[in-house]
């Protein structure tokens, strides 16, 4: 297998990401890394010169619903079912 990454690169790695790894880990990481990178070698020998450019697999569409301007719910039912108000705002316990 023609390594891609090494030992000290996955070291590196580790640091930057402050991760801990043991020798163990860091060979099965330095294994998993290469069978990665061997994937992403084979995907780039695909040929997509007629493949339109895409940033969704699948068509999506907004669903939300139109806007619109609507009067404002009156002062006095929305204090209705406050349980605190001064009848002009909310009442509510002092956070500190």
């Amino acid at each position: 297998m023609d390594s891609k990454i090494t030992r000290n690169e996955v070291r590196h790695v580790a640091l930057l990401a402050r991760l801990e790894l043991s020798q163990s880990e860091e060979e099965l990481m330095t294994g998993q890394m290469n069978t990665i990178l061997e994937y992403m070698g084979k995907l780039n020998e695909l040929d997509t010169k007629e493949v339109e450019a895409t940033t969704h697999a699948i068509e999506l569409r907004n669903v939300f619903r139109e806007d619109r301007v609507v009067p404002s719910l009156d002062r006095k039912d929305s204090l209705a079912n406050a349980p605190g108000a001064d009848g002009v705002n909310f009442v509510v316990p002092r956070v500190l």
